[in-house]
Parts: C-alpha cells; sequence; structure tokens
C-alpha cells in the first residue's frame, strides 16, 4: 500500500510525528515491533520516574518531622509500588493508541527492514511512502567487562521488571541513569555503590551542580567510587581499580548502567547507503539523511538521548515535509536529572561557552534565599546559576539543583529560544511564593 508518510518505530519521536501528519491530512503507516511508547514509556523514563516518586513518598514520610509529620509503622511496599508502575504505563500505552485510531494513523506490529525507493517490508508486505522517518531508538550499552553476562546483573531495562529489593545495590555507571536509580533504592534504605570511572558523576552536567548532587545522594546513603575502572564481575561481586590498587565491592544486584547505543542494526541501512554508523544516523537540523525522502528523529540519530528532543526533532521533520522551514537547535534543550534534589539545565555552560570563544559572566545563588523552597526543603542544599555573554548580557546557560525544578526549566527554555537579555528578563513578574523566582533573582548575582 502507498501512503503520504511512513514512521518506523512507535516512541517519543514515532508517535509525535505520526500524530502530526495524519491531522495535516497526510496519510499515515506507523510500525512497532512491539509496544507502543517505545523505551521512554516501557522501559525507561515513565515507568523509572513512577518509581523514584514512590521512593521519595517514602523517604519525605520518613524524615517528615520537620513539618511536623510523624509516622509510625512505615514501610515500603515495592510489589504496590510496581502495580503503580505498571497501571501509568497501560493508561499512557492505551492514550496513545488513542490518539492512533482518532487521527485515522494505521498500526502494524512487527519488525521493519527498509529498502529501495522508500519501500518497508514488515511482515512479509510491502508498503511505500512519499516520506519515511526512522526514529528506532536506542537500547543499553553493554560494555566488554568480564562476567557481564553473571547471575544477578541487570541494564536500566531489566532493573524495572524486579519486584524484589535486594540487600545491597552496585552500579556500574555514575550517569543520569545510574544516579536516578542509586536515589531511587537509596531513598527506601537499601545500601547503594557507584562506580564511576571518571572524577565527577554526571560529567554532561556543569561541575558545581555535579559536585552538590553527588554530596546530596551521599547524604541519603549511597557511596560513590570515582575513578573507579571496573576489571571484573563475579556473581555477588565487581572488581575494580583506582589507578593504584585493586579493590572489590560485593551486593546481590549489579546495574550495569553505562550508557545506550542507537538501534541501527537488522534494519537494512547498509544496502540502502544510507550515512550511518554504531553512533547513529547521521542527519542535517531537519532532520534529512543522506538518502531523499529519509528523515531520522531521536536516539537513532546518537543526539540528545531525551524523549522530548526525541519529539521535538520529529516534530521538526514534519514541518519540513509539510513545507515549513524549521530546525532543531540542541543547544537550547532543556534536560532533568530526576534524583532527589533534581537538576535541571538548558544551554551552556561557562566551559562549553568560553570553548566556543565567547566572553561570559556568571551569576549564582542558593534556593535556600527562596522562600518556598525553603520551605519545603529545609535540610537540601541547591542553587541556580547562570551563564551569559558579557557584552551583549544575552542568557547563555541556566543550571539549576534542589526541590523540583524540573517544573521551572521550560521557562529558562524559552528565555533561551527568545534569545531575551538581562534586561528584557527584569520586566518579566515571576509569582511569590514561588520557587521560579530564583530565575529572576540570579541576575543580581551578575552584577
Amino acid at each position: 500500500m502507498k501512503y503520504d508518510f511512513a514512521v518506523i518505530g512507535g516512541g517519543p519521536a514515532g508517535y509525535v510525528a505520526a500524530k502530526k501528519a495524519a491531522s495535516a491530512g497526510l496519510s499515515t503507516l506507523l510500525v512497532e515491533k512491539e509496544k507502543l511508547g517505545g523505551v521512554c514509556l516501557n522501559e525507561g523514563c515513565v515507568p523509572s520516574k513512577t518509581l523514584l516518586q514512590a521512593a521519595k513518598t517514602y523517604h519525605h514520610a520518613k524524615h517528615g518531622s520537620v513539618f511536623g509529620v510523624e509516622v509510625e509503622g512505615l514501610n515500603f511496599n515495592f510489589v504496590q509500588a510496581h502495580a503503580h508502575k505498571n497501571q501509568v504505563m497501560d493508561r499512557m500505552r492505551g492514550g496513545i493508541a488513542g490518539l492512533m485510531k482518532k487521527y485515522k494513523v494505521e498500526v502494524v506490529k512487527g519488525e521493519a527492514v527498509l529498502q529501495s525507493g522508500l519501500r518497508i517490508r514488515v511482515n512479509g508486505e510491502t508498503h511505500q511512502a512519499d516520506d519515511v522517518l526512522l526514529c528506532t531508538g536506542s537500547s543499553p550499552l553493554i560494555p566488554p567487562i568480564s562476567g557481564i553476562d553473571s547471575k544477578g546483573v541487570v541494564d536500566s531495562s531489566g532493573i524495572l521488571q524486579l519486584e524484589q529489593l535486594p540487600e545491597h545495590l552496585i552500579v556500574i555507571g555514575g550517569g543520569v541513569i545510574g544516579c536516578e536509580f542509586a536515589c531511587m533504592y537509596a531513598s527506601v534504605g537499601i545500601p547503594v555503590t557507584v562506580l564511576e570511572t571518571l572524577p565527577e558523576i554526571c560529567p554532561s552536567l556543569d561541575k558545581d551542580i555535579a559536585a552538590v548532587l553527588r554530596e546530596e545522594l551521599i547524604k541519603k546513603g549511597v557511596d560513590f567510587k570515582l575513578n573507579a575502572r571496573v576489571e571484573a564481575i563475579e556473581q555477588n561481586y565487581v572488581r575494580f581499580t583506582n589507578g593504584v590498587d585493586s579493590e572489590e565491592v560485593r551486593g546481590d544486584l549489579i546495574l550495569v548502567a553505562t550508557g545506550r547505543k542507537p538501534n541501527v542494526n537488522n534494519l537494512g541501512l547498509e544496502e540502502l547507503g544510507l550515512d550511518f554508523d554504531p553512533r547513529g544516523v547521521r542527519t542535517d537540523e531537519r532532520g534529512a539523511t543522506n538518502i531523499p525522502g529519509l528523515w531520522a528523529a531521536g536516539d537513532v540519530t546518537g543526539q540528545a538521548w531525551l524523549a522530548h528532543a526525541a519529539s521535538r526533532m520529529a516534530e521538526v521533520v514534519v514541518h519540513n515535509i509539510l513545507g515549513r522551514d524549521d530546525m532543531i537547535r540542541h543547544d537550547k534543550m532543556p534536560a532533568v536529572v530526576y534524583t532527589s534534589p533534581e537538576v535541571a539545565v538548558v544551554g551552556l555552560t561557562k566551559e562549553d561557552a568560553e570553548a566556543r570563544g565567547l566572553h561570559v559572566k556568571t551569576g549564582r545563588i542558593p534556593m535556600a534565599i527562596n522562600a518556598r523552597y525553603l520551605a519545603e526543603n529545609p535540610k537540601e542544599a541547591g542553587f541556580c546559576k547562570v551563564v551569559m555573554e558579557a557584552e551583549t548580557n544575552r542568557l547563555l546557560g541556566v543550571h539549576m539543583v534542589g526541590g523540583a525544578c524540573s517544573e521551572m526549566i521550560f521557562g529558562a527554555a524559552a528565555l533561551l529560544e527568545t534569545e531575551l537579555r538581562e534586561q528584557e528578563i527584569e520586566e518579566i513578574v515571576f509569582p511569590h511564593p514561588t520557587t521560579s523566582e530564583v530565575m529572576k533573582d540570579v541576575f543580581m548575582a551578575v552584577r
């Protein structure tokens, strides 16, 4: 059958693109080999954040005496937490399926193989489209460590299926995924050890933000081993070196959180002559590949690794197909670490800006000067930092750690997208008392 638009992959890029194209009148095919929603909904951000919220609720109740909340007989029911997680996932999948039906998107379950002429082979049938969007997502990256396939070793997908708490969790990798799971388990009283090869956790973050996050997670019981290169995994322990001595740490559950890799295999990409490698499919700022009519978005491109980035990239593709010029701006893409406290960032760090030859100035204030933050997070460290171009006062980056700053970062992203200067931001009214006021107050520190 011939379609105006076909999508391979039903994750945050795929279903957003399908809905947008179909709502604009394009006959649309969506091919998904497993479940609608992709990794984010079924194996990633949605289930992990649901469990994180359960752990945060328990932790807040356990330490609620400062608010006058005292709980007797407190218990964390991990099985019930998983049941709630599954209910959320089922409801969201049903919502996506409903949207596809509403906009008359043809959904086919099966593994797709791309062929020349923008043809797609799936379940023994061949479909064709004027434009095809490839958004097959990513999978956990498993490093070549001896014993990586041992019993008790899981990746970020496998750990979400477990309904029994371990006695001691070891996390290999101190990036975003590793820190989020470390926070979740430590918040419910499980000893956690994180092994990170670099001198600091979450290397993509502003270095001051990363240091504060690490200190706050230590308060929750997370033990960090930095500059730790894992040498081998054996049953119930991991052997690593700190560059001088060899050490080992014991635990009954080992999480491998060493990043993700684009899903580019078994799709027929080599035969097509598509420009790609193990790091992802190469695209321009519109999402176009080197093959006319073939587009790519999301994790398969090896860029951003964020669900909302994937959705935005998909929107850009559909806009260009429909004749509207649009482009993705990765340096204005917000990102969040859903630990407790949360981290939320958008734009350039001081080091990034200076590497681009920009002359910058920065300002930083503690979150604790804010009344709402202090009332809700009395024992938590946090701060907000801004990076600005010195000559023009143009905002370049906003970096926050503390509280639920994920709910504020969209405002900072809007400030960056519109390229506001300090004087223009000064005219914006922030409601009081809200933690968002720190985004206005921080500019006093710049001066």
